[in-house]
């Protein structure tokens, strides 16, 4: 049986790593870009993409400051945990969030072609999470896991928020959270993650970014 890959550990310092390189137009140490960079990367997002988080919105950390990517189209290059084969890149924008440490987030925003369609989206995404904590210990038996249900949101047309706690033998453990929400045909999936357990989990300042979140999907 293979060790688990995934730690945010690894995953915020992996985007720090690709933030530096890339030199994105984030807030944060990776701003030293050329103007006409952080241009050409902006464009790549369409007009009346809907709005994302800003790091200010995350829940605040204790020991450090929020960095964010830019808006990027697409799916990130590493899917957030419990998510991955979800989400379509089709229609898709992503913000990548790290700190200091070792804590990181994600959101990734889908734009569907139907009301219909993005509530079948938000469902599935659900799902995923809902049925995480037992995927990961069947592929990973060695291991344990537990989730629980934060409850829905009132916010646009609703939201839900979870979380997942993972832990391998001689391996730090993670806990995550998960907020899935619709405005319409627009879907966004916030993921938040650190190492720790439940305790340590901020909730009520995660459901606050969860609100912002799906109230910023609305363009006119």
């Amino acid at each position: 049986m293979h060790k688990p890959t995934h730690s945010f550990r690894g995953a915020a310092l992996g985007v720090v790593a690709a933030a530096a390189v890339v030199a994105v137009a984030g807030t944060g140490p990776a701003q030293a870009q050329a103007p006409s960079a952080r241009a050409e990367a902006q464009a790549a997002v369409p007009q009346g993409t809907p709005g994302h988080l800003v790091p200010r919105e995350l829940p605040p950390h204790p020991s450090s400051d929020w960095y964010a990517s830019d808006v990027t189209r697409g799916l990130p290059e590493t899917p957030p945990f419990c998510v991955e084969k979800t989400l379509p890149s089709a229609g898709a924008t992503h913000r990548t969030f790290w700190t200091e440490y070792d804590t990181s987030a994600t959101q990734i925003v889908v734009r569907t072609g139907t009301v219909e369609a993005a509530r079948k989206l938000a469902a599935a995404a659900e799902k995923k999470i809902r049925n995480c904590a037992a995927d990961w210990v069947r592929d990973y038996p060695e291991g344990t896991a537990s989730g629980r249900d934060y409850g829905a949101l009132t916010a646009e047309d609703g939201a839900h928020v979870y979380g997942v706690h993972t832990s391998y033998p001689d391996s730090e453990p993670g806990i995550h959270l998960f907020g899935v929400g619709r405005d319409g045909r627009t879907v966004t999936v916030v993921s938040w993650g650190e190492m720790g357990g439940f305790d340590q989990a901020p909730v009520a300042d995660f459901k606050r970014t969860t609100t912002t979140a799906v109230v910023k999907l609305y363009h006119p």
